[in-house]
């Protein structure tokens, strides 16, 4: 199975716009948003929503009120002050606790339960360009990358299910957990970029990332004639890196109209930028056969 995954390493980039259209061009490949703290792949894709999947990870405190002593040892114990009076007993902020279970195990009246904690949701669903894997973390939560993992798992499932050859996915900005989740194991990272001092910036950091897990890169420089020098300073850096380099997309409105009408670039308009999105796709398919070769 190939495995493309599309990341930047911030977010506004266009990131998700083309795999959109990478989505539209494929014609048979199962979608994956990884980007589980804000998707928006589906503002494009407008999925046909299946059941949500409840998403466990890690546990809360709850105190039984009725066994509760109203000792105040808990409150007493939270380094994170998720513990506050509610009358005659106590209760948990379930905002606050980070499930460290100091109050359950000091409880002299074993009050508290330690539960699972539901921290989001997943989903597969249908879309016009093929089956979508999305989830979204609730405001807050932690396990992201848990829940990266995850869909990524239930994704090649599906692609296995169905007979499907390529996996194709919308991943997290930056270099944290989520995106580490995302890019370990994958087959082709590409890294789209702006030719701005904060765009050069974050994509020295995210090809050390994927140079670190031992990932094929690519790189698309996305609005790359907002300022030439600095495109001119990522070309070099990906030659001297021995980094292929997809194409070089202008800074182009086409992007912004597509996304009003709920389109992907490539569905809405066969200009040059789309034209340049197609032969960047194509690039895409030959790295991964060569490799595949290798």
């Amino acid at each position: 199975m190939h495995e493309i995954l599309v990341i930047s390493g911030k977010g506004g980039t266009g990131k998700t716009s083309l795999t959109a259209a990478f989505a539209h061009i494929s014609s048979n490949a199962v979608l994956c948003d990884l980007d589980v703290d804000a998707p928006d792949l589906h503002l494009i894709l407008r999925p046909e929503l299946s059941d949500q999947v409840p998403f466990i990870a890690g546990a809360e405190a709850r105190i039984r009120p009725d066994q509760c002593e109203g000792c105040g040892t808990c409150a007493d114990m939270c380094r994170f002050q998720a513990i506050r009076a509610d009358g005659s007993v106590f209760a948990v902020d379930p905002i606050r606790c980070e499930g460290c279970r100091v109050c359950v195990r000091f409880c002299p009246a074993d009050a508290i339960d330690f539960v699972p904690k539901q921290c989001g949701h997943w989903s597969l669903s249908e879309t016009r360009f093929g089956p979508l894997a999305h989830a979204q973390l609730y405001p807050g939560e932690e396990n992201s990358g848990k829940l990266v993992a995850h869909l990524r798992h239930e994704a090649k499932k599906l692609a296995e299910s169905k007979g499907i050859s390529v996996l194709l996915s919308d991943g997290p900005p930056g270099i944290g957990c989520p995106v580490i989740s995302a890019v370990s194991g994958t087959g082709l990272a590409v890294i789209v970029t702006e030719p701005t001092p904060s765009g050069m910036h974050d994509l020295r950091r995210v090809v050390e990332l994927c140079k670190h897990f031992n990932v094929a890169t690519a790189v698309i420089i996305n609005k790359s004639d907002l300022n030439s020098i600095m495109a001119a300073k990522i070309r070099s850096f990906c030659e001297d890196s021995g980094l292929p380099l997809l194409a070089e997309l202008p800074h182009d409105t086409v992007f912004v109209d597509a996304l009003v009408q709920g389109l992907a670039i490539t569905e809405f308009s066969d200009g040059h930028t789309s034209r340049e999105v197609r032969r960047a796709w194509g690039k895409m398919l030959n790295l991964l056969a060569v490799k595949a070769a290798a």
